[in-house]
């Protein structure tokens, strides 16, 4: 793959990126009204969705940062958007053009004073993978073998500026209104600073490996301070195949419900025991070893649940709260779902529309197990995203609804219902993470 000696890191380059892919945009649809006199409209917006999925993933790619990690939050939401869109944008989870040695060795300069070469044993450098925030590359020392994380430059410094291009879109997608809005956006910028600051994700790595490590059947890699700063982490190089290639595997059922009973684990125990969760749950963060252990190689993004949200949101998950109309009406007005300047329109509107949808994200929770191999259960969360998404009824309605924590939150759910999705476990133990509480 072809490298990069830069990246655009002024708000002017990273604006007029994204414009031409604009242009590039409104041609496909010039193309597309031709294409519909020839074919049928099914193909005709199959190729535009391809052709507009390429362009706009063609631009993000040479920003990185904040631009393309949008892109790879969204490959997740299977449900939202076209497939032609999640083919797409699912190769910023681990394919997109990494940097040029050159400006690889810069960095090491400026933080180390050295070039790579001079630091360890061995260091290639070629990138083994090249992601939206930064990208590895294997090294060598006293005989141990490493992967070390570089930041692309200029991506922190772009963030503030990259979310003002982004945000009209958004919002424009989600039925967002400007007023009270905010809360939500600061969020989603406070987390990408955060992940970022590679001095703060060392030292939650550090945390969760110390906290996780009694559960059975993952690992983590060790992490080495004095190879690391705040652009760069070194840690241990861990052997294994990424998630998405190990689900395309002839796998056995056993070994499949393995890995799904740890990752479920894994993420039970963080919810409800550490009150902290690794909010980004995507199969290029993680790794499954030869001998079927789950290995857990990023800790950048992290999402603390406070406990004022963490308790009414988990009792509106128990199945008789949610039939209990009274409880059900005060969680939702404690969890910012229900408004005080609701209209009685959008009171019954969104009433209606989260008990649907609490009933069947919540259904795992009021299980002894559950079989995430079931394709009906991920229908039914598709078919009612897609009918609510086209009802007139939501046209004009304050779409602002929640706490500021269901961001992370339901994007942590989600990316971790399709990975479990993905591995087709079916008898999946759902408190099996009450075994490994620490007396």
């Amino acid at each position: 793959m072809k490298t990069l000696d830069k990246i655009p890191t002024g708000k002017i380059e990273r604006t007029g990126s994204l414009l031409k892919a604009g242009a590039k945009v409104g041609v496909n649809y010039l193309k597309y009204y031709g294409n519909k006199i020839t074919k049928d409209e099914g193909e005709a917006r199959k190729i535009l969705n391809e052709d507009n999925a390429s362009d706009i993933y063609d631009s993000l790619k040479e920003l990185k940062g904040s631009a393309l990690k949008v892109a790879q939050m969204l490959s997740m939401e299977k449900n939202m958007l076209p497939v032609e869109y999640v083919e797409k944008f699912s190769l910023s989870q681990f394919s997109v053009p990494p940097l040029s040695g050159a400006l690889v060795r810069k960095t090491f300069r400026k933080y180390f004073g050295r070039n790579p070469e001079e630091i360890f044993d061995e260091f290639s450098s070629e990138s083994v993978n090249a992601a939206s925030i930064g990208q590895v590359h294997k090294a060598r020392k006293n005989d141990r073998p490493l992967a070390v994380k570089i930041q692309y430059p200029g991506v922190r410094e772009s963030i503030s500026s990259d979310l003002k291009m982004v945000k009209p879109i958004a919002m424009k997608m989600f039925n967002i209104k400007k007023d009270g809005s905010e809360s939500y956006f600061q969020e989603v910028e406070d987390k990408l600073y955060e992940e970022t600051d590679y001095n703060l994700e060392l030292q939650r790595s550090q945390h969760f490996a110390a906290e996780c490590r009694h559960l059975p059947n993952l690992l983590f890699p060790t992490y080495y301070p004095e190879y690391s700063c705040e652009k760069i982490i070194t840690m241990d190089w861990m052997p294994g195949l990424h998630f998405s290639e190990f689900t395309k595997k002839n796998n056995t059922q056993e070994e499949l419900n393995l890995i799904g009973q740890t990752l479920w684990d894994f993420y039970m125990y963080q919810m409800h025991i550490l009150k902290k969760v690794h909010a980004d749950p995507h199969p290029g963060n993680f790794l499954v070893s030869d001998d079927q252990k789950l290995l857990v190689i990023d800790f950048g993004c992290i999402k603390e649940i406070p406990e004022d949200f963490y308790t009414p949101y988990f009792e509106m998950a128990r199945a008789e709260n949610l039939k209990d109309p009274e409880i059900f009406r005060e969680k939702l007005y404690t969890l910012e779902i229900l408004r005080d300047d609701d209209t009685p329109e959008e009171t019954a509107f969104f009433s209606k529309l989260f008990y649907e949808l609490l009933e069947l994200f919540t259904r795992p929770f009021n299980r002894e197990d559950f079989d995430f191999s079931d394709d009906s259960f991920f229908n039914e969360i598709a078919d009612l995203g897609q009918r609510y998404s086209k009802l007139s009824d939501m046209k004009g309605m304050n779409a602002n609804r929640g706490s500021r924590h269901f961001i992370y939150l339901n994007r942590t759910f989600f990316g971790l219902y399709h990975m479990m999705h993905d591995l087709k476990s079916n008898r999946v133990v759902i408190n099996n993470y009450k075994n490994f509480v620490k007396p």
